[in-house]
């Protein structure tokens, strides 16, 4: 297989040259999708991919896999997988709702926040600091919802926090997203520690509003670039 990716005899198979075929792969499907050469709802078949690769089926498997953690494609079971659409009014009712209840539910937590949480937060905090270096995106959105719901753990409104924690599994995907595209990685662990320390100091006010700020931050981070991608689209089919 290695022998077959080096030598590369046909001009219409891509040199791999990073440090696992699959990751390779992927991170070509990744630039593709973001660019805006397979659109919403086009097909890759792994077949057709795996003889333009010059790979077996086997890494491309893996890299379809991994994509689908990031939230680009969706797997189907008798489609096989299929390039993903985010629609804008979804990501901004998501983003809306977090914003107006994760205040008021840290606001009511944070008071509450002892010792033993303040160390499970720097754990997370630390883990979701290696995960976004190392680019293990699938991590992604499971840390920062972990993060979260401890935050917001004593707040005393089982409801509100129900529905926030359905929020934040919804957002799972456009975090991921979100942190991928946009180059919003630095801002998000910035803001994550600052957001940490101002609780453990007694900020709570501050701390709501950097959490307000934060996530609305994040969510118009995303729209605008679904927004301009669209765009790009768009002329792109008028051409």
């Amino acid at each position: 297989m290695t022998n077959r990716v080096a030598t590369a005899p046909k001009p219409t198979q891509r040199t791999i040259q990073h440090r696992t075929i699959s990751a390779s792969v992927a991170e070509d499907l990744r630039r593709r999708i973001v660019d805006g050469e397979f659109q919403a709802g086009f097909q890759l078949r792994q077949e057709a991919l795996a003889v333009e690769f010059g790979v077996s089926r086997i890494p491309v498997r893996e890299a379809l896999m991994q994509l689908e953690a990031e939230g680009l494609v969706k797997i189907h079971p008798h489609r096989g997988a299929i390039v993903s659409a985010l629609s804008p009014h979804e990501v901004e009712e998501l983003f809306d709702l977090r914003a107006l209840l994760e205040p008021r539910l840290l606001e009511a937590s944070a008071p509450h926040l002892t010792e033993a949480d303040y160390q499970r937060l720097r754990g997370i905090l630390q883990e979701y600091s290696s995960e976004l270096h190392a680019m293990h995106v699938s991590r992604w959105g499971e840390l920062n919802r972990e993060f979260h719901m401890v935050l917001y753990q004593h707040a005393g409104q089982p409801r509100s926090l129900a529905i926030v924690a359905n929020l934040l599994q919804e957002c799972d995907r456009h975090t991921r997203l979100q942190l991928a595209l946009t180059n919003g990685r630095a801002r998000a662990e910035a803001e994550h520690d600052e957001l940490l320390r101002l609780c453990a100091s007694g900020e709570i006010g501050a701390a709501c509003r950097l959490l307000k700020t934060h996530i609305e931050g994040a969510g118009r981070s995303l729209l605008k670039y679904l927004h301009e991608h669209q765009k790009d689209g768009e002329a792109a089919q008028a051409v």
